[in-house]
């Protein structure tokens, strides 16, 4: 399979993107979070493509993306008065609710649970993409099961040529790190993934928000996921990825004293002059928006320079940074060193 490159600012690009969509096919789709790799999501067949083309475990269910609030209607069987106002605070945008699923869900897509996440995304290109296809797109990310995922088109044509029939280039994703996701069903909702619409956020609108257990520790042995970024090893590069939990000074002693070839440094903006090892930086202490959008470019590049070991400087678990957090807890494996 030859994929195509698609450049989004067309016009034509946007209906051949469309047309591979109506014909059963997969394209590379940007949106604000990550790229995604999107099929139709009413045909089981095209979602099923989806995993053989990442090698994504089939317990792992899919998000629904939608490009008009009113379809969600058919796409769950019941859309509750909390979800309404959700959807009005915070859609479009980085944020995916979990519903009970209606007939027309394959369950390809749900991997046979009795609920969906359906998103509306405010990227442009994802939604011109969503109404120009006429269905529901299912899209995870655009990468390797288990590995970064990808916020630019050269990321997915580096883990995806070949595999799929286009990618859709939309420049490189705002928010950096997949959408929030939140189930509805279960009382009181629960914060499944934590992304670009933090936990404060859905507390002003919901109330009480519980966190599930997996978001910080991983999932117990057996234990079904309940929506993507649960249950498995994500988002690491080839490295032996190992998070150090303290100060910058403490953080730069440990690396400078387990210096040697083939280890690495994940660090903040600026902290790359303390170290004697190659460092990337993913962005300011104190900018946790910057550290979601830098973080996966940063662990792709860790493994362009041939890293075999990588400390990563621990971000703060809260606001948008716990995101950041949970992805990087994932790509460690949940390996943390405290340094206090």
């Amino acid at each position: 399979m030859k994929t195509v490159y698609l450049d989004a600012a067309s016009d034509e690009s946007i209906e051949a993107a469309a047309h591979i969509i109506r014909s059963g096919g997969l394209v590379g789709m940007p949106t604000e979070t990550v790229y995604g790799l999107a099929a139709n999501a009413l045909d089981g067949k095209a979602v099923r493509k989806i995993f053989e083309a990442k090698g994504r475990p089939q317990d792992n269910p899919l998000i629904v993306h939608i490009s008009k609030l009113e379809q969600i209607l058919k796409l769950v069987a019941h859309f509750p008065e909390p979800a309404k106002k959700l959807a009005e605070a915070y859609w479009p945008g980085p944020l995916t609710m979990v519903l009970e699923k209606s007939e027309l869900i394959p369950d390809e897509v749900s991997t046979g649970l009795p609920t969906v996440g359906i998103r509306f995304p405010s990227h442009p290109v994802a939604q011109a993409l969503i109404t120009a296809a006429g269905v529901p797109i299912a899209a995870p990310s655009a990468n390797r099961s288990g590995f970064p995922s990808t916020t630019t088109a050269e990321h997915v044509m580096r883990d995806m040529d070949g595999k799929i029939d286009a990618v859709l280039d939309g420049g490189a994703c705002g928010v950096g790190v997949e959408s929030t996701i939140v189930t509805l069903a279960s009382n009181p909702p629960r914060l499944l993934r934590p992304g670009g619409i933090t936990l404060d956020q859905l507390q002003l609108v919901l109330g009480r928000v519980d966190v599930d257990p997996a978001v910080l520790n991983p999932l117990p042995k057996g234990a079904r996921p309940l929506s993507p970024g649960m249950k498995y090893k994500h988002y690491s590069p080839k490295a032996d990825v190992i998070i150090l939990d303290g100060g910058e000074k403490a953080y730069a002693d440990y690396v400078n004293t387990h210096a040697k070839p083939g280890v690495a440094a994940l660090c903040y903006d600026g902290e790359d002059r303390l170290l004697n090892v190659p460092a990337v930086c993913y962005g300011a202490e104190s900018d946790q928006a910057a550290q979601a959008r830098e973080l996966f470019e940063a662990l792709r590049h860790l493994d362009d320079i041939g890293a075999k070991t990588v400390y990563a400087r621990c971000p703060a678990p809260r606001g948008v940074g716990l995101a950041v957090y949970n992805r990087l807890m994932r790509a460690a494996g949940f390996e943390v060193c405290s340094l206090e």
